[in-house]
């Protein structure tokens, strides 16, 4: 029973920062591209990377104060919606939710720089053309910057795929307790406790080896898949 709920929400948070986390780089990358002004552009840009040079320690305590019965956003949602105050942070059906979109506003501005120099890489010639026929900003970004990208994408994704078991253990340490271990107690904090805590350095082991096999096998099959539906693979 605890192997398959470690296994559901290790494969769900993965899950959640694939289908939420990953593309919003591709996206503000985008969007950051089709900013006219350099000075507008430089700022958004400043403001979307601060958060990454911030302490994870620092991340969860403002999450912890912030997110309390008696914070700032139990106090907003009481003030102007009159909600009585929610445990955030010892509420199970809250964890996923709080982990992703920290992730989101530390990590986003971050993760969209590869991207950008992606899209600095594309012959400008290409947009010229697009103008000439015709083409709007949105069809140039669609028809050129988006499968310009592409392989750039391609090869993070199959990163990502590679490391999909092993969520980030050291942010879900500093999150979670006992109470909200339902939802955010996942394979590497299992490990650590077992291992470092309880001192039972073989079954630890044994269930990190049993993690990194299937990472391993996982990147196997995302660099096939990529090599079967284009020329842009790890090897």
């Amino acid at each position: 029973f605890y192997f398959w709920r470690l296994l559901r929400n290790t494969v769900l948070l993965s899950l959640y920062s694939l289908l939420f986390y990953f593309p919003a780089g591709i996206v503000l990358a985008l969007l950051l591209n089709e900013i006219a002004s350099p000075k507008f552009k430089r700022a958004v840009q400043t403001v979307t990377y601060m958060p990454h040079f911030i302490s994870l320690v620092v991340i969860v305590g403002m999450m912890i104060d912030f997110l309390s019965m008696n914070g700032l956003i139990n106090n907003l949602l009481g003030a102007l919606f009159g909600v009585q105050p929610i445990p955030f942070m010892r509420d199970p059906a809250w964890f996923r939710a709080l982990y992703i979109g920290s992730e989101l506003w530390q990590n986003v501005g971050w993760s969209s720089i590869i991207f950008l120099a992606a899209v600095s890489g594309i012959d400008p010639s290409l947009y010229e053309a697009a103008r000439i026929d015709g083409a709007g900003r949105f069809k140039q970004a669609v028809h050129i910057t988006v499968p310009g990208i592409l392989p750039t994408v391609t090869i993070l994704l199959i990163l990502f795929i590679g490391r999909f078991m092993t969520v980030g253990a050291e942010k879900i340490l500093l999150m979670y307790n006992p109470v909200t271990f339902e939802t955010a107690d996942v394979i590497q904090t299992y490990v650590y406790r077992r291992g470092i805590l309880q001192a039972d350095f073989s079954y630890s082991a044994a269930i990190g080896l049993f993690n990194a096999v299937i990472s391993f096998v996982l990147l196997l099959l995302a660099n096939a898949a990529a090599g079967r539906g284009g020329e842009t693979k790890l090897w």
